[in-house]
């Protein structure tokens, strides 16, 4: 039967949604500065992710420069090496750098904050674009499951790491957009004031 597999998911992913209440309240709590800081002073939020997890990239992104779950002045937010176009009118020579990094190298600018998001282990394209963040005068913060690889070495004073204590793809990717929720969340509360939160809508 199926039934005992497909109640598993809901009880695994309950389980890592527990630890990180635990676990990711502070490091949330202090990106949620660094992103308020930055779009307060006139900076942009350029977010990336890695394979799946770029869609949640984009559901950020969404968020940020539409509403979450109340109304507030738009954010400036743009979601890195999603442009087709772009990504294919980078030459041979420059491909393993990728449209990320090329957009970063255009657009990034001191002030700005780079927000990475990694269900896997991170590629080399992490690494690339934390380098590019730091030589911009960008603060960094990255989102990871408990398979890191080199990436907390590669951040540096001022940066934030969100470690899901999960290695299973999907439920970090599920644990993920409720950090993305509540990262939201916790600027509209700076920008806005505090609210119920069953008393705001979708």
């Amino acid at each position: 039967m199926l039934m005992p597999r497909i109640q598993q998911h809901f009880i695994e992913g309950a389980d890592v949604q527990y630890q990180c209440a635990q676990a990711l309240g502070a490091p949330l709590e202090a990106a949620a500065q660094v992103l308020l800081q930055g779009l307060t002073a006139g900076g942009k939020v350029l977010v990336w992710g890695q394979g799946v997890a770029a869609a949640l990239a984009q559901a950020l992104v969404a968020q940020l420069v539409g509403r979450f779950e109340r109304e507030r002045p738009e954010l400036a937010a743009l979601t890195l090496g999603t442009d087709a176009t772009l990504a294919s009118a980078a030459t041979v020579g420059e491909a393993a750098a990728g449209a990320a990094v090329r957009q970063l190298r255009a657009l990034g600018l001191p002030g700005d904050v780079l927000l990475l998001v990694c269900a896997g282990p991170p590629g080399p394209e992490v690494l690339t674009l934390v380098d590019t963040a730091h030589e911009r005068d960008m603060v960094v913060v990255a989102l990871s499951s408990a398979r890191p690889g080199d990436l907390p070495d590669a951040l540096r004073d001022g940066d934030v790491w969100l470690a899901v204590p999960a290695e299973r793809a999907a439920r970090v990717l599920e644990a993920q957009l409720v950090a993305l929720h509540a990262l939201c969340d916790a600027l509209d509360a700076q920008l806005l004031g505090d609210d119920d939160l069953e008393t705001v809508t979708t």
